[in-house]
């Protein structure tokens, strides 16, 4: 590139960063929509054929579905769709105050056994892989506990929290929480009837602050290079995208999970409910992230001691940041070709 296409493009990329919309347009792999009630529109990729066996990709509630797919590079629904499967995904879309009452309760008995149920009747009533990624895992994972007739073949959890008592911060917060039980923040979440897009959206910048102050450095260093500025736009939306959670769900996540751990014990209270781990009768297979700075790896692997009634539970490990892992080409998704491989 010569010095006069060099500034021509730095000014180009500088202007679409600063006044434009900015680079690179979203490519999204083309789908359709099989039901859209409300929190809970089903999509089933475009381009597999009829006898793949069906992926439903179970994304968590403080992040856009579309975590799956970032861009064509980052997608593992076309990598599914190219590895011979049909992927479909469930996305609740916006929460917001009028969804306050919403918990985990209304996606382990109502949002995923519904979008499994479809998912297998598109594809003729054969069971369904579930792939969740984050509290999707979780999700994923309640659900087929729950309820052991569903037609799940199998769960992938990709940095997956199921021990509380291995995430960073977490003991500092239950001892601070010791001065009033928990009572104050249980009391603000209920008022405000959830954890807003704002405050989720700074919460997960807060966990990766080196690369908001490396911003602007890394902006004026690669001004002249589109691609890699199109990789971090890809990053951006995904952040400027992310979404709340509803009051009722987050009171249980504070109080079930983070203060007394119910799902790294296995068992899951949710009011006169018992749902254990051991009950998921399935193969899981695992993956976690030594540098994932908001689910430890050990809080993954924690599956491996509550996940006693599957027949065939794996770990692996996978380089990257919490959403990295998930998008991590060479291991996670090699990983789960190789597990989804073996459960035909």
């Amino acid at each position: 590139m010569s010095l006069a296409e060099t500034v021509t493009t730095a000014a180009r990329n500088a202007w679409a960063l600063t006044f434009g919309d900015g680079i690179g347009a979203p490519e999204p792999t083309p789908s359709t929509v099989l039901s859209d009630a409300p929190h809970q529109e089903l999509r089933r990729y475009d381009g597999a054929s009829a006898d793949d066996p069906a992926v439903l990709l179970v994304p968590p509630l403080a992040a856009p579905a579309f975590c799956f797919d970032l861009s064509p590079e980052q997608s593992m629904a076309r990598f599914l769709l190219d590895s011979g499967r049909a992927p479909y995904l469930v996305d609740y879309g916006d929460i917001t105050f009028d969804d306050r009452a919403m918990g985990f309760e209304t996606w382990i008995d109502d949002i995923l056994p519904e979008a499994i149920r479809r998912t297998s009747a598109d594809r003729g009533g054969r069971a369904v892989d579930l792939v969740g990624w984050s509290i999707g895992g979780v999700l994923a994972l309640l659900t087929a506990a729950a309820d052991p007739t569903l037609p799940i073949r199998s769960v992938t959890a990709v940095g997956a929290p199921l021990s509380y008592d291995h995430m960073v911060g977490v003991k500092e917060l239950r001892t601070l929480m010791k001065i009033d039980g928990g009572r104050t923040a249980t009391a603000a979440i209920r008022a405000m009837g959830g954890v807003s897009a704002k405050i989720t959206r700074f919460a997960y910048r807060a966990t990766a602050w080196d690369r908001e102050l490396k911003r602007p450095f890394f902006i004026a260093t690669n001004i002249a290079d589109t691609d890699t500025l199109a990789r971090m736009q890809v990053t951006d939306r995904f952040q400027n995208s992310l979404p709340g959670y509803p009051g009722r769900f987050y009171n249980q996540l504070w109080g079930r999970f983070m203060l007394n751990n119910d799902i790294g014990k296995g068992v899951v209270h949710l009011g006169d409910r018992r749902i254990a781990l051991a009950d998921v009768n399935v193969p899981v297979l695992l993956v976690g992230g030594p540098n994932d700075a908001i689910t430890a790896a050990a809080a993954v692997k924690h599956g491996l001691k509550t996940l006693t009634g599957s027949p065939d539970v794996r770990y692996e490990t996978a380089p990257g940041s919490h959403l990295g892992i998930l998008l991590a080409a060479d291991t996670t998704w090699t990983y789960l070709d190789k597990f989804l491989s073996d459960q035909a």
